[in-house]
């Protein structure tokens, strides 16, 4: 009797356990059922504000319905990277540092949460502890793709701090991990560097900065514009006018801002006759408004104004402008009658309003114009995109 006691008593305690267990497992089953109901809800409430076009709604239904654990990570990176574009860039951080935060992070999901925290940092104009992430990055990372993306950034944080001796150093970097095709926006730090310098009074250290951007890239024009002022700036007409000329091998849109500079140092040299041949020689190959006009007014010195105009109207004929129409105007009222000049001044006047509120530059990235010549567009960021505006508005 007390040995059937004995076989009852484990059979008691077996099922015991196992009713706690179902028991246990059903909350549990509860708890899961309940947490994806509210995630369920959660959704479907960000998808409606979606939708309904309320982005800002949908967000943080979003963020409330995912919660921060390895499969979700990159949930909360989009959503943050949402944020910062529409600028809220603030929110955008207090997500990064939240993800940051978390201990078990792999490697190389923490780099991708810093990359974007340095992003924040630099959409903040918190350039210092943008500056101070990358670099960190840099030297730590050991995947080339980041370290790739961190020097990237890097030097365009240092474009926004025109630290240009930096850029050049970073860019240095990105070379020896990238074959990227950067020589043309290292040329132009160079010629940054070289009116600092200028400006500062050194004009060897401006002269080598030049010499390494005609390095980085042969056909950087305005390295030759930049040197060109210099040694005008030191009586060196004939080194000028070699630094001018090399601009029609470099880029031919650029001819004509050469015409006004090379003028002044044939007119030093007393070698008007050598500046009409280059202009005759840019007529066949690089022709302009600027070199048309240019030649215009020699004939007018040596001839008269009636033969300067004749030569201008069949030049126009071929290459129609606005400016080029207007010096003829200008050429007509100087040799027509009085009435003829009278109501000649009255057009001059409306077509001269015209030529000063059209743009003289635009770029061929992203379309700015404007009447000043940006290396660096303002509106695209990009360098040597801009040029003088070709046609009838124009060149």
């Amino acid at each position: 009797m007390f040995s059937d006691y004995l076989l009852i008593i484990p059979l008691f305690v077996a099922v015991g356990a196992g009713w706690w267990l179902g028991r246990f497992q059903l909350l549990q089953k509860q708890s899961l059922e309940s947490s994806r109901n509210d995630l369920s809800t959660e959704y479907f409430i960000g998808l409606d504000h979606l939708i309904n076009e309320n982005t800002d709604e949908a967000i943080e239904s979003f963020i409330r319905a995912l919660e921060i654990n390895s499969d979700t990570i990159p949930a909360h990176l989009a959503l943050a990277k949402l944020l910062r574009r529409k600028g809220d860039v603030d929110r955008a951080v207090g997500i990064h540092q939240k993800l940051l935060a978390r201990p078990d992070l792999p490697p190389a999901v923490y780099l991708r949460i810093q990359m974007a925290l340095a992003r924040d940092y630099d959409a903040l104009g918190l350039l210092d502890r943008a500056e101070n992430l990358l670099r960190e990055i840099i030297q730590h990372a050991t995947d080339v793709e980041y370290r790739r993306q961190a020097l990237t950034l890097l030097i365009k944080l240092y474009e926004k701090e025109r630290e240009w001796q930096y850029a050049l150093d970073s860019a240095s970097q990105l070379l020896s991990i990238d074959l990227v095709d950067i020589q043309h926006e290292l040329a132009h730090y160079c010629c940054e560097l070289a009116l600092v310098t200028q400006k500062a009074g050194d004009l060897s250290a401006a002269e080598r900065h030049l010499r390494q951007a005609l390095v980085y890239d042969k056909n950087c024009c305005r390295a030759s514009l930049i040197r060109a002022q210099m040694q005008m700036a030191q009586s060196r007409w004939r080194a000028a006018i070699k630094s001018l000329k090399q601009v029609a091998q470099q880029n031919a849109l650029f001819v004509s801002e050469t015409i006004a500079p090379l003028s002044e140092c044939y007119r030093a040299l007393k070698g008007e006759a050598d500046f009409e041949a280059y202009l005759r020689h840019c007529l066949g190959r690089v022709p302009s408004t600027t070199v048309i006009i240019a030649y215009a007014e020699i004939i007018r010195q040596q001839q008269d104004v009636y033969a300067a105009g004749k030569f201008l109207t069949e030049e126009l004929k071929k290459r129609p402008s606005v400016k080029g129409f207007n010096r003829l105007i200008d050429m007509h009222i100087e040799y027509g009658s009085s009435s003829t000049r009278q109501s000649l001044s009255v057009l001059r006047g409306l077509t001269g309003q015209l030529e000063q509120s059209k743009p003289i530059y635009q770029c061929n990235h992203c379309g700015f114009a404007g009447r000043l010549l940006h290396w660096q567009c303002p509106s695209c960021k990009q360098w040597g995109t801009t040029g003088p505006i070709q046609g009838l508005e124009g060149e």
